[in-house]
């Protein structure tokens, strides 16, 4: 077992990894070594990268088990490298790109956050993070791809541990790029569909349903969930949506919600539920991201009910699934 001195210095150097990681993954290497082992020298002259510098980032992260190195200094690929790859069904790359860029910047502000409740993220780019992805097509499609990386095996365990039948429209409120409606979709063939998003990530969400081919039966609205939501549903969906705001912007995501709705409305939230005690959980940490980037929270049961409840929902359960996520399945009063 590591003393204190060890797991502290362990904890305290988590940056080095997270950065050495991103550097790979910007440069492309796991894809460069898909075809098989390569040296640093090969890889540098197709990554435009420095060789010995190369070498002694490989040389870090082949320890770590990254990456393989053998007798002659070849590097190859790993099951965790193999997770990097831009092509792997299940890749974290753009999840590596994005926390060691611009969520690593906004980290790196932590500190004004907690002394000044400031977003960090907004004070270090001078805009909030959804404005920043409005205007720049490249990182907007890194942040889709590496929600999916952060996100998409919930999808999979919500479809098993909650019971979609019964429902006939199904509003995603800040469906983002069309990934649950398309599995949702695929599962109930009976089920129609809603989304509504702003209008660049629409045109994301239009191509991937239509590759799922379940497009047909999807309305697109473009709009603003502070604004208004759509009528037409009889289940309202929001997944991931209610923890990038504070409670008096939710408040106004769910009130609209519920303007929108049928008397017998139903209001589905996918997030994490913190526990109340002091017990690990990685949802902790996403508080803190949410906190440190969107400006948003993660909560508790209670404090969901209690959100709810101001907003005219009363909470029938909270159904957990395989993954940390739980849907919070919620009446209009």
């Amino acid at each position: 077992m590591n003393s204190p001195r060890d797991e502290i210095n362990h904890l305290i150097s988590g940056f080095w990894k997270t950065q050495a990681i991103y550097v790979v993954v910007r440069l492309g290497i796991p894809d460069l070594l898909a075809a098989g082992p390569q040296t640093a020298e090969q890889l540098a002259s197709e990554s435009d990268s420095h060789p010995r510098s190369l070498y002694r980032l490989m040389r870090a992260l082949a320890s770590s088990g990254v990456f393989s190195e053998d007798s002659e200094h070849r590097f190859a690929l790993t099951p965790l490298s193999e997770c990097l790859r831009s092509d792997s069904a299940d890749s974290m790359a753009a999840l590596a790109w994005m926390r060691g860029d611009w969520q690593y910047r906004a980290w790196g502000n932590l500190l004004h956050n907690v002394q000044t409740g400031e977003t960090a993220f907004d004070q270090v780019f001078g805009e909030s993070l959804f404005e920043f992805l409005r205007r720049d097509p490249e990182n907007a499609a890194i942040f889709d791809q590496g929600m999916v990386g952060v996100h998409g095996r919930e999808t999979e365990a919500m479809v098993r541990s909650f019971d979609f039948s019964s429902i006939h429209v199904l509003a995603d409120i800040g469906g983002g790029n069309g990934s649950v409606l398309a599995a949702l979709l695929t599962h109930y063939p009976m089920l129609k569909a809603i989304l509504l998003d702003r209008s660049d990530v629409i045109d994301r969400a239009k191509i991937n349903l239509a590759h799922a081919g379940v497009a047909e039966r999807v309305q697109f609205f473009v709009g603003d969930f502070f604004e208004s939501v759509p009528a037409g549903a009889d289940a309202y969906l929001l997944r991931h949506v209610i923890h990038d705001w504070n409670d008096k912007q939710s408040r106004t995501i769910l009130r609209n919600c519920r303007d929108a709705m049928p008397n017998d409305g139903r209001l589905l939230l996918a997030e994490f539920v913190l526990p109340d005690g002091p017990e690990p959980f990685r949802g902790k940490w996403f508080d803190l991201a949410m906190m440190t980037v969107t400006g948003g929270q993660e909560r508790t049961g209670s404090e969901y009910c209690t959100l709810l409840n101001d907003c005219g929902f009363t909470v029938q359960r909270v159904v957990p699934t395989a993954t940390e996520l739980s849907l919070i399945d919620a009446l209009k009063n």
